[in-house]
């Protein structure tokens, strides 16, 4: 299934969904050398992002954020691409720098009309802005 959206950042990347329902700040939420999510508040606390297509509402908090997400990448701890329902400046500014691409506004909301499963093989065209969703 293809569902258009709106282009954030290049590029063309594949991988498993990782779903959160919560915004996250990638300052003190995101652990930069190892991937994993260190903020116990968030539904995917304790969860590695690395490699996954990080799928959330969207980022928050502060600009450093951006060099957060850039340091992911540095690290090689980086998601392969995300997905929000609306890309706030810092997640674009960060996936942007980073090279990570990012896709948001999509035509079907893809957290809560549950369109795309935990685990789920997604397709980001951050190029083209669309996802496509592999079979269940």
């Amino acid at each position: 299934m293809k569902i258009k959206g709106r282009s954030i950042s290049k590029g063309v990347a594949t991988g498993k969904a990782l779903i959160s329902k919560q915004k996250i700040s990638f300052l003190g939420a995101v652990n930069p050398t190892t991937g994993v999510i260190v903020d116990k508040s968030l539904d995917v606390y304790g969860r590695e992002i690395t490699n996954r297509i990080l799928i959330f509402p969207g980022g928050k908090g502060s600009t450093v954020g951006s060099y957060i997400i850039y340091q992911l990448k540095k690290h090689g701890k980086s998601p392969c691409a995300m997905i929000s329902r609306r890309a706030d400046t810092i997640v674009a500014v960060g996936a942007i720098i980073a090279e990570i691409p990012v896709v948001d506004s999509l035509e079907i909301d893809p957290i809560e009309g549950e369109l795309i499963q935990e685990g789920q093989e997604v397709l980001v065209n951050g190029t083209e802005g669309y996802i496509e969703i592999g079979s269940r």
